[in-house]
């Protein structure tokens, strides 16, 4: 059992989905060609971990500093929507993919926006 203080973390719904996301991409990644898996698909995999760092910040964090960590999570997730759409269209990522991928991070989107309204 997860200490109590990692539990907390864990009880949040959007670290789930960053996490299924990222086993989604991870999936994605084995498939890219070698001239796209050690810069783009790089890219877009530290990206992903950079988001589930700031979630940890934000999920412990005093509630007057939320709502910085999920405007910079927004901007994040912004980026990461681009990279994955400029990775499909370079035929890193095929079409089936690229729609689930794009489904899951607009899932992320309404979810972080939601969470920066109740914050604001």
């Amino acid at each position: 059992m997860p200490p109590p203080e990692t539990s907390k973390f864990f009880d949040v719904p959007l670290v789930h989905k960053i996490l299924e996301f990222y086993k989604l991409f991870h999936e994605c990644l084995k498939l890219f060609p070698k001239s796209e898996k050690y810069s783009l698909g790089q890219k877009i995999e530290n990206l992903i971990l950079e988001i589930l760092e700031f979630l940890l910040k934000t999920v412990y964090s005093p509630k007057q500093e939320k709502l910085s960590f999920l405007k910079e999570i927004d901007t994040k997730v912004n980026l990461l929507k681009t990279l994955i759409r400029l990775a499909y269209e370079i035929k890193s990522i095929d079409n089936k993919k690229y729609l689930i991928l794009q489904e899951k991070l607009q899932e992320i989107g309404k979810m972080i926006g939601g969470w920066i309204r109740y914050v604001s």
